[in-house]
């Protein structure tokens, strides 16, 4: 149990400052790159010989990122660009930002213009991945990022060093799924917020030091007695289920959250890439081919509904929440599909929406509150 706690305080130290966190590997002699929502290729980062660093916005008070986004615009990217512009990331080699929404697009441009002193890396995902151009076509793009990131380390990345960081990789989504079915053991000590904390750590830690630190949490969670809990549960889908005021509520109803489906947590880690098939730029592009159920990844006849349903017979969740990140239209698109999917399969699913940037909760433990007494 002492192992667990100061592993997990470890953790929760990282994403209550994360800047104390980058500038511990600046003070290393590393550099620094900041990767923003949700698919930009951090395995290119490392591969390079620097750190990456999830980039997922957080709460602060928005006034210059004003002059730059519409109050509309995503809350996650809102505070991104708040934080560029305060010299919240100063010290960043580059950031990353995939193309994947109308947000994120103008994200790029506003980026280059607001924040010039950390160059930006824009990278163009394909949503024709049935097409067998889709590959070469993100092979290329892969290449344009390696050569602007060689400008921050000196050299060209080395194709070994990237196999390697898929291996790691690799291991690490494995280790973070091993986390979530293990956690659903012990839902007295793996709270919602402790197991967002858990799970969202992961974007501030290089990943073989991550990678450590799980191993020795599961490791202390193994030795801990199994908990029969008596509450209802629940899977999370949506972008992020922040801040840990919201999840907070699930347990003040008796709620445990025992999977999920947020960009934020277990869809990072649920798709390997494969360690054949070709070089590690043609296999990290297989990867984005193989990824499926998010509403940024273009897909007939969207299976996520369908997914939710079979990961809640094989989680015994009671039902879904769907966190739906304000003025995200992608999501907004998916949700008749996700609702329908669900009812369709006898669980119930609560539509719940989520700003970031909230500091009022009212409204949601009402919500939530009506929603536990109908499980």
């Amino acid at each position: 149990m002492a192992d667990f706690k100061k592993n997990l305080a470890l953790l929760e130290a990282a994403c209550k400052n994360p800047r104390a966190q980058m500038d511990k590997y600046l003070a290393q002699g590393k550099k620094v790159v900041g990767c923003f929502a949700p698919y930009a290729p951090a395995e290119l980062v490392h591969a390079s010989g620097m750190i990456p660093m999830g980039l997922w916005g957080g709460q602060t008070e928005l006034k210059l990122a004003k002059s730059y986004l519409p109050a509309f615009a995503c809350p996650i990217m809102q505070a991104n660009m708040e934080f560029g512009l305060n010299g919240t990331y100063e010290g960043m080699s580059a950031v990353l930002i995939p193309a994947m929404c109308d947000t994120l697009r103008c994200m790029t441009q506003n980026w280059r213009f607001g924040v010039p002193q950390i160059q930006m890396v824009p990278i163009v995902y394909p949503q024709n991945r049935q097409s067998s151009a889709s590959i070469d076509y993100l092979i290329s793009e892969f290449e344009q990022v390696l050569v602007v990131l060689a400008t921050s380390t000196g050299q060209m990345m080395k194709e070994r060093l990237l196999c390697e960081t898929i291996e790691l990789y690799n291991a690490h989504n494995a280790v973070m799924r091993e986390f979530a079915a293990i956690a659903n053991k012990h839902l007295d000590v793996i709270t919602p917020v402790v197991r967002h904390t858990i799970i969202k750590s992961a974007h501030f830690y290089e990943k073989s030091e991550h990678l450590a630190i799980m191993r020795e949490l599961i490791s202390g969670l193994n030795e801990l007695p199994e908990y029969d809990f008596k509450g209802k549960r629940v899977l999370l889908t949506g972008i992020t289920c922040e801040p840990d005021e919201l999840l907070s509520i699930l347990s003040e109803n008796e709620i445990a959250v025992v999977g999920d489906d947020l960009a934020h947590e277990s869809r990072q880690y649920r798709t390997d890439t494969p360690l054949t098939g070709g070089g590690g730029l043609k296999r990290l592009a297989m990867q984005w081919k193989n990824r499926s159920g998010c509403s940024l990844i273009h897909e007939l006849g969207k299976p996520r509904g369908a997914m939710l349903a079979n990961l809640c017979r094989e989680t015994g969740a009671d039902g879904v929440i769907n966190c739906l990140m304000k003025f995200c239209d992608p999501e907004e698109y998916d949700l008749p599909y996700l609702e329908q999917d669900l009812r369709d399969a006898g669980f119930p699913c609560m539509t719940l929406e989520v700003d970031p940037l909230n500091t009022s909760y009212e409204q949601a433990r009402t919500r939530l509150q009506s929603f536990a007494e109908l499980l």
